[in-house]
């Protein structure tokens, strides 16, 4: 396996354990995240984010991963979290596709692509199926979810 096949392995394999602080320790300093709900995060902040989803309390996260490719500059996941959403109890599944670039060991970009419509309809159910394809509504969606960072790494003090 290419090390940086093995990274990504081990990435992964971290979240399935929900251990946030590995997954963090697998980007690079200078490493910047983006999804469709965050749209650009720094390695800090990505970090952060991990840990929030992985430390939830009573969350029932359970998450798969397989295609699994990577070389000397690039590599690429295909991954599935499965989740209740808390602020409505919906259950979630979230099929994502991820790219990566990669250097020196470690991940400086990432990249996980999936339908935020899609997401929407899961989770919030008549809302998001009738305007989650909105601007208004993913907005929220990104706000939200960003405050819950923000207040996250302020009571971790990250």
């Amino acid at each position: 396996m290419h090390p940086n096949a093995q990274l990504l392995t081990d990435f992964y394999s971290a979240f399935e354990r929900k251990d946030g602080v590995a997954m963090a320790e697998c980007y690079a300093k200078q490493a910047r995240f983006s999804d469709p709900v965050f749209p650009e995060l720094d390695a800090r902040e990505a970090g952060a984010m991990w840990r929030m989803f992985c430390e939830r309390p009573g969350s029932d996260l359970a998450v798969t991963f397989d295609g699994v490719d990577a070389d000397d500059d690039k590599g690429r996941a295909h991954w599935i979290a499965r989740y209740t959403f808390p602020l409505t109890g919906r259950s979630v599944v979230n099929d994502i596709e991820a790219t990566f670039d990669l250097a020196d060991g470690k991940i400086t970009r990432h990249r996980d692509s999936f339908d935020l419509w899609k997401w929407t309809r899961m989770a919030l159910g008549v809302t998001g199926t009738l305007l989650g394809w909105t601007p208004i509504v993913q907005n929220k969606v990104r706000r939200q979810a960003r405050s819950q960072l923000d207040r996250f790494m302020r009571d971790k003090n990250l």
